[in-house]
């Protein structure tokens, strides 16, 4: 008999935090110790997704050079998109699962599958394996994301949705970060293979924590009322009242995560063929992603203060702004200046859209609607490293990968006015909308 009532009163416990979290009022549901807690183990999750998205780009020129595996700019730019066509393929089919089957179970299950997947990339053989091992990795990656930014919109009250999920996303550009200072000393002493191995420490700590903290917000009964009502699902997305908006959000993704995630992929490349070692090379991937952790902040802040589209709209032209200057080969403190503008820019954008699609779909579509937009988000993610290196292959020098970055920015602001003029009255009232 003791030993069940610990266990009954956890169970209550949880219970309390899943009834909170499933929205039933404007206000939503109070922020709790739980609620922080699952948030921090989600946003840690995200924080190993980011460097496991940028990590490539630090170990590219090491895997052209040194690997025997024959590869040319061209074919890495291939290898690079197989991370992000398994993000496309995640990211769309985990947001419905985290609709269907519960938010917990498919976080939990995309960062095992992306860890287990990255951690064996250390061991390829060969460029075949590797990106057949960067593509199961990219499942996991892309399904995280969506799932967990259902989760924490349901945790947390209406008005702070857009700003948590903001500062959410800031561990992508952090784990960027982490990616970029981390080679600069590991990748000369040990080796390329170094980088991936880092996994290791989600694996076997931070999925530990979730199996704890995290709880499920949607009830089994929630669940199976909303299969029953048939009210979920692409299909409910592309008919209206969703269908314009949800296409508009999936192509300015597919714009901003070109421009984001082509440089994150090229940049060190890039400045080393500008003339740049390996070190300084890394330090200005390091300055981009440092801008993209300062644009979740100040971010986060705007879209409170300003509404998330109209904060995006001004973020994706100051990442435009940001690399047209790079095209002028302006001194090393501009590019450094530049750059953190670029990261401030692609990453506060793609934020802000992420807080945006939240706000705007009713509870029981989030998950969804968040997959939809990220998955088709990343087919500007799959062709942007090939884009970048179809470019250097056909000698059309280092600008031309950020003048396409930069027109991707720009083409990003124009969709996400239209954005704007479509849902403005609708998303002023989120509270409405959950």
């Amino acid at each position: 008999m003791n030993h069940s009532l610990p266990a009954a009163a956890s169970q209550e416990a949880s219970s309390r935090i899943v009834d909170a979290a499933v929205p039933s009022t404007e206000a939503g549901p109070r922020f709790s110790k739980g609620s922080a807690l699952a948030v921090l183990v989600c946003w840690l999750l995200v924080v190993f997704d980011g460097y496991d998205l940028i990590v490539y780009g630090t170990v590219q020129a090491s895997l052209i050079s040194e690997t025997g595996w024959g590869l040319t700019k061209a074919t890495a730019g291939t290898i690079g998109s197989m991370a992000f066509l398994g993000m496309m393929i995640g990211a769309i089919f985990a947001g419905r699962m985290a609709d269907s089957w519960g938010r917990r179970k498919t976080i939990l299950g995309c960062a095992i599958v992306f860890s287990i997947f990255t951690i064996l990339c250390a061991f390829a053989p060969n460029a075949a394996v590797f990106g057949a091992l960067r593509l199961l990795a990219g499942v996991g990656l892309g399904g995280l994301v969506p799932s967990a930014n259902a989760l924490v919109a349901e945790l947390v009250p209406t008005k702070w949705r857009s700003t948590i999920a903001t500062l959410m996303m800031s561990g992508v550009p952090i784990g960027g970060s982490l990616a970029a200072l981390v080679g600069i000393p590991l990748i000369p002493a040990f080796g390329w293979e170094v980088m991936f191995l880092v996994a290791v420490l989600a694996l076997v700590i931070v999925v530990p924590l979730g199996l704890k903290y995290i709880p499920e917000t949607l009830t089994p009964g929630s669940m199976k009322r909303t299969k029953s009502k048939n009210s979920s699902g692409f299909g409910t997305l592309l008919r209206a009242p969703y269908l314009g908006v949800s296409m508009l959000f999936a192509l300015a993704t597919i714009a901003t995560l070109f421009a984001w995630y082509g440089l994150g992929t090229w940049l060190p490349n890039l400045m080393q063929l500008a003339g740049y070692n390996l070190g300084s090379a890394l330090t200005f991937a390091l300055a981009l992603n440092l801008g993209a952790v300062a644009g979740s902040v100040i971010t986060a802040w705007a879209g409170t203060r300003f509404g998330p589209i109209p904060t995006a709209i001004t973020a994706a032209a100051v990442a435009a702004v940001g690399l047209a200057v790079l095209l002028a080969s302006p001194p090393v403190s501009v590019v450094y200046a530049a750059l953190v503008l670029a990261g401030v820019g692609t990453h506060g954008t793609q934020c802000l859209i992420i807080a945006a699609v939240a706000s705007h779909y009713p509870y029981h579509l989030r998950g969804t609607a968040l997959g939809w937009a990220l998955g088709t988000g990343r087919i500007g993610a799959v062709i942007a490293p090939q884009v970048g290196g179809l470019l250097l292959a056909a000698g059309m020098g280092v600008n031309s990968n950020f003048l396409a970055f930069a027109g991707a920015a720009a083409i990003a602001a124009v969709l996400l006015a239209g954005i704007g003029l479509k849902i403005k009255p609708t998303i002023s009232q989120g509270a409405r909308n959950v």
